[in-house]
């Protein structure tokens, strides 16, 4: 029969070692949606209102909307 420390040890590696491949598995899960899920983007070209103002500024007609509403 063992001692007591040793089943203790070899209980704690067993343990160890069941975490380490939840943590790799999960990892590579991740990795793998990650990659497949990511949305393609193209960018599409900004019509002359658009490009109207500071950079990154979206002058639509919406906010054209807005502007007209806020006039005093």
């Amino acid at each position: 029969m063992k001692p007591a420390s040793e089943s203790v040890l070899s209980r704690r590696k067993a343990l160890a070692g069941a975490g380490a491949v939840g943590a790799v598995a999960a990892v590579a899960a991740v990795a793998s949606t990650g990659l497949a899920s990511a949305p393609q983007q193209t960018a599409a070209a900004p019509s002359e209102a658009q490009q109207d103002g500071p950079a990154g500024y979206r002058l639509t007609e919406h906010i054209q909307r807005y502007y007209s509403t806020a006039r005093v």
